[in-house]
């Protein structure tokens, strides 16, 4: 297995990258937190969409 740096690397856009990072462009794009933060994302998305949409519907009645 070769190791390479990062700024090596040559990625099609949209292309994963080791360790979970994706490149865009010139941009590379990782998930912050890791597993758990992805997985804490996915579980609080939900609810804070259904508290923001109970809380505008509640203003504009």
């Amino acid at each position: 297995m070769r190791l390479y740096r990062r700024s090596h690397i040559r990625a099609a856009p949209g292309e994963l990258l080791g360790g979970g990072a994706m490149r865009v462009g010139k941009t590379e794009v990782r998930p912050l937190g890791g597993g758990l933060g992805c997985l804490l994302m996915i579980l609080i998305s939900p609810a804070l969409s259904a508290i923001c949409t109970l809380a505008l519907n509640l203003l504009l009645r």
